[in-house]
């Protein structure tokens, strides 16, 4: 398991006084400003400050930012916290980073593929899956139904796919 989570990541800037566009992926996306925020690499920190929720994220002060252009250049920026600062999950919620490279078998046993990544576009999370055997990457809803089983310490997935999704 990673012990850094992408909890954020900066949309472009707001105004002209240094200020970002910030998207937070918490549960309660204000918990974002709590954080000790760093790039992936980790060769930036960030504290975070919120002014204001605006349309889809809100607007932020960020340590080292205090120009457009150098809030413009941070466009796309993902921000990561360590996994000691977030909150425990309950058994049934997993963090996205923790289920991308897990093995995906069928109910009968036969691996079905990886997890790439975990999508999100509104209703519902979304596994990505590749595997030798698939034809194309299958978008596996992250159901109870379609996953009754995610075993983490065994790096696998359960998976009882709805008919006709995987040939």
């Amino acid at each position: 398991m990673s012990e850094r989570i992408c909890v954020g990541a900066i949309a472009g800037s707001y105004g002209v006084k240094g200020e970002v566009r910030l998207k937070s992926f918490c549960a309660e996306p204000a918990a974002i400003e709590d954080y000790d925020l760093t790039t992936e690499d980790g060769s930036r920190a960030f504290n975070v400050t919120l002014t204001r929720a605006i349309k889809n994220g809100f607007v932020a002060d960020m340590t080292g930012v205090q120009t457009k252009e150098q809030a413009d250049a941070l466009k796309g920026t993902r921000l990561y916290a360590t996994r000691d600062q977030l909150p425990e999950l309950p058994d049934d919620e997993y963090y996205h980073n923790d289920l991308i490279g897990l093995a995906v078998f069928d109910t009968g046993g036969t691996q079905i593929g990886t997890v790439k990544s975990v999508m999100n576009h509104g209703a519902a999370d979304l596994l990505e899956i590749h595997g030798a055997q698939l034809k194309d990457t299958v978008l596996l809803p992250f159901t109870l139904e379609a996953v009754p089983t995610v075993d983490l310490s065994a790096g696998r997935i359960i998976a009882d796919p709805p008919e006709g999704l995987i040939d």
